[in-house]
């Protein structure tokens, strides 16, 4: 059974697969609130002028600040009334090279800590007044295989996997004050894309944006295929179509 299309908020949806998740959401019929962190590229101005009123655009929407965050809360209650899905989809990717006895630079991982586990918990928390309006709130948080530790075989990447396996932590939180609201929190892994974390477009990866987009929305629009286990979220591998351990 798929979800009924409202208004949702994409966070990171300036390009990559935020980009391609607004894209898709607007092309289904729903609103949806678009986050972007920096001035609104020109393929997002296309889109707000094609699709009626159907989209807002927020930029300078830096997960990583208080104050940035609850400014874009206070811009949507002005647009909105109520937001039925939340995609936190921003995130940043870090060093990935070092590892012991490297020397580590501990500030750049706060800051990655900051931005990938603090900023979804930001827009799910300064949202909430708009989302606990809805009849069935659901956050789909953007996750990783990296924050599995089941699957680990990682020897360096420390901020970005601790801050993914964080994330999914604080994913089952938020689950657990939803389910008796009607409610719920989707932890995905969107596959390997070829997406701009590097700082440039990776085409090496194995999924394009467009891909993956559709695979993690198609997991999105029928979570109801994916129903807890022992009362945990649950935590997909969108590209495919499976549980991956925590």
């Amino acid at each position: 059974m798929a979800i009924h299309k409202g208004t949702a908020v994409v966070t990171g949806a300036g390009r990559g697969l935020g980009f391609g998740l607004a894209k898709g959401l607007l092309a289904q019929g729903w609103r949806v609130i678009a986050g972007v962190h920096g001035q609104v590229p020109e393929e997002l101005k296309q889109l707000e002028q094609q699709t009626e009123g159907r989209l807002l655009l927020i930029d300078e929407f830096d997960i990583g600040s208080d104050d940035r965050v609850r400014a874009a809360a206070e811009q949507a209650s002005g647009w909105t009334d109520h937001i039925d899905l939340i995609i936190n989809n921003a995130g940043i990717l870090g060093d990935i090279e070092k590892k012991l006895p490297d020397e580590l630079d501990f500030a750049e991982m706060q800051q990655v800590l900051n931005v990938n586990t603090l900023g979804p918990l930001r827009v799910t928390q300064m949202f909430g007044k708009l989302l606990l309006k809805s009849e069935r709130p659901i956050v789909a948080n953007i996750s990783s295989e990296a924050g599995s530790v089941g699957t680990c075989g990682r020897d360096s990447w420390y901020g970005y996997c601790m801050s993914k396996a964080a994330v999914n932590m604080q994913s089952a939180l938020v689950h657990n004050q939803l389910k008796p609201l009607g409610g719920r929190v989707l932890v995905l892994h969107p596959g390997w894309v070829q997406s701009y974390m590097h700082g440039e477009l990776n085409t090496t990866a194995r999924l394009t944006i467009e891909q993956s987009a559709a695979n993690v929305l198609g997991a999105i629009m029928n979570e109801s295929d994916w129903p807890d286990v022992d009362g945990k979220p649950p935590y997909i591998d969108t590209e495919y179509g499976t549980r991956l351990p925590w």
